[in-house]
C-alpha cells in the first residue's frame, strides 16, 4: 500500500505502478483530486477509485461519479464502512477480469471498460457502463432500483429512484442510437433486466 501527500505525486505513482484500488481525497494540495481522477481516466488500465471528501452536496458526488469514480464517501466516515466499500470494489475488480460479454453485435469488455456495437465504439459514462455490465453479466435477472443504487453508487443515501430512471433512460437512448433497441426491459414490480433471449 502506497500513500502520497499531493496530486502530482499521486499521478507519478499511478504512471509507475499498477494499482487495483485507489482511495482518492479530493482536497489534495497542488493538484486536486478531480484532476487526478481525470488523469486516471486517461490511462489504458484504470484502477477502481473510491473518493473521500468533505464535500457533501449531491452535485459534488454526481460530478465525481460522472468523471469516473466508482464510489464516493463523505467525511467524517466510519472506518468499517470504508473497509466494506473497498472490499466491494475489490470484488468488482475481480469480476472485471472475466472475458468479454456479448449479445448479438454488442460487446462489453470489462477489463478495458469499453463497449462496441458492430465493432464501433459506444461511448458511455462510467455509471452507464457499470449498469450495462451488471445487466449483461446477470441476464434474465431483474434488478430493483435499490439494488442498482447499492451496486453502482455504494449505497449513497443521497441517490434516488429518479436517478436510476435517468440512468436507464440515458443508456437506452445511446443503445437505440447505436441500432440496438429494446435491450433493457422493465419488469413492473421487479426492476430492470436484459432477457436471456
Amino acid at each position: 500500500m502506497d500513500n502520497t501527500a499531493n496530486g502530482m505525486a499521486a499521478c507519478q505513482h499511478l504512471d509507475t505502478y499498477d494499482y487495483d484500488l485507489v482511495v482518492l481525497d479530493l482536497g489534495l494540495p497542488g493538484m486536486d483530486g478531480l484532476s487526478v481522477l481525470q488523469h486516471i481516466q486517461g490511462r489504458t488500465t484504470r484502477p477502481r477509485v473510491l473518493v473521500l471528501s468533505a464535500r457533501d452536496q449531491i452535485s459534488d458526488r454526481v460530478d465525481a461519479l460522472n468523471r469516473g469514480a466508482d464510489d464516493y464517501l463523505v467525511k467524517p466516515f466510519a472506518f468499517d464502512e470504508l473497509v466494506a466499500r473497498l472490499h466491494a470494489l475489490a470484488r468488482r475488480s475481480q469480476e472485471a477480469q472475466t472475458p468479454q460479454l456479448t449479445i448479438d453485435t454488442l460487446t462489453l469488455d470489462p477489463a478495458a471498460r469499453t463497449v462496441t456495437v458492430q465493432k464501433q465504439p459506444l461511448v458511455l459514462t462510467p455509471r452507464e457502463f457499470s449498469l450495462l455490465e451488471l445487466l449483461m453479466r446477470h441476464r434474465g435477472r431483474a434488478f430493483s432500483r435499490s439494488e442498482i443504487l447499492e451496486r453502482l453508487a455504494g449505497c449513497e443515501s443521497s441517490a434516488s429512484d429518479r436517478s436510476v430512471e435517468v440512468l436507464v433512460f440515458g443508456l437506452r437512448r445511446k443503445l437505440e442510437h447505436a441500432g440496438i433497441s429494446d435491450l433493457v426491459h422493465t419488469r413492473r414490480g421487479f426492476g430492470y433486466l436484459i432477457p436471456k433471449s
